[in-house]
């Protein structure tokens, strides 16, 4: 019986041997895991912080604005029949320094305009876009408005005739005169015309022989300024100036103007129709080119008779 005890006993001791073991075997593996985990914890906040310091988590800066680029907002043509759907010009890539030339084939004559892409890219662009694809081919200059509300300009590019179409889309307005302050303002006796006084003078925004547009409206219509002009309403994109042919402006405005339909007296009185415009650049010579003075408007010349 001693013998039978003893031998229970024993093995009483090793399943408790064994059972003791495998107990320091798994604290053991807990210990390893533990430790595992804590150097990778250590490390990932190592690597972190290494990142933060290295601006990985730094806002990214915006991408760099295209100079080149221009924003086009088409019009519903359902909203407006008068409207013409062509596409819009490129977003991108759009020649923004130097000049083009335009070429206005009128039934009176040829009319030069020399356009400015540095101060106006976005009007010179849609002028080269539509005049590529024939938009302002037969088309007529509906409008001819001799000092109406201090304009002295021929509007051209509307498709309708009706003065509320083109080209339907949009662009934001570019190189716009800012207007006259009060003290530049002449008052009710003054003549009209820009050139009548030097206080008058001061208030012309737009030189005989400009050509503007108005991009607000749509991206077809311009105006070719054939007198000094106030224009004090008048918050037109400058693109360009003409060079030539003011031949064939004088005959218009010359032959006066009819009622346009609506109880105003600005539809040319001869139809004036543009058979052709093409915009073109031309190469230009090393370094910045000069103008000629000759062909440049002048702010005091006296107007066309």
């Amino acid at each position: 019986m001693a013998t039978s005890s003893i031998r229970q006993r024993k093995l009483a001791r090793a399943k408790l041997d064994r059972q003791l073991a495998r107990r320091a075997e798994r604290e053991r593996r807990k210990r390893q895991i533990r430790a595992v985990a804590a150097g990778v914890t250590t490390l990932a906040v190592a690597v972190l912080a290494g990142m933060w310091i290295g601006g990985v988590f730094d806002k990214k800066p915006a991408p760099p604005v295209d100079a080149t680029g221009c924003t086009w907002n088409t019009q519903n043509v359902s909203a407006n029949t008068n409207l013409k759907d062509v596409g819009v010009p490129p977003t991108t890539g759009i020649n923004a320094s130097g000049t083009s030339v335009m070429t206005l084939q009128l039934n009176t004559g040829q009319v030069g305009v020399t356009l400015d892409r540095t101060t106006a890219k976005c009007g010179a662009e849609s002028l080269r876009y539509l005049a590529m694809s024939g938009y302002f081919n037969n088309t007529k200059c509906h409008e001819l408005t001799n000092n109406v509300n201090g304009q002295f300009a021929l509007r051209c590019g509307d498709h309708s005739g009706t003065g509320e179409g083109g080209a339907a889309y949009t662009w934001v307005p570019e190189n716009v005169p800012p207007r006259a302050t009060a003290s530049e303002t002449p008052g009710a006796s003054a003549s009209p015309q820009a050139n009548a006084s030097p206080d008058a003078a001061a208030t012309t925004r737009y030189p005989k022989g400009t050509v503007a547009m108005q991009p607000g409206i749509t991206g077809s219509q311009f105006l070719i300024f054939f007198q000094d002009s106030p224009a004090p309403e008048g918050d037109y994109s400058v693109v360009g100036y003409v060079t030539t042919g003011w031949e064939a402006i004088d005959k218009i405005v010359a032959a006066g103007t009819v009622d346009n339909g609506k109880g105003a007296n600005t539809k040319p009185k001869d139809e004036v129709t543009i058979t052709s415009l093409t915009v073109t650049d031309p190469a230009q010579p090393s370094g910045d080119p000069t103008p000629d003075p000759s062909t440049q408007p002048l702010p005091s010349a006296t107007p066309s008779s």
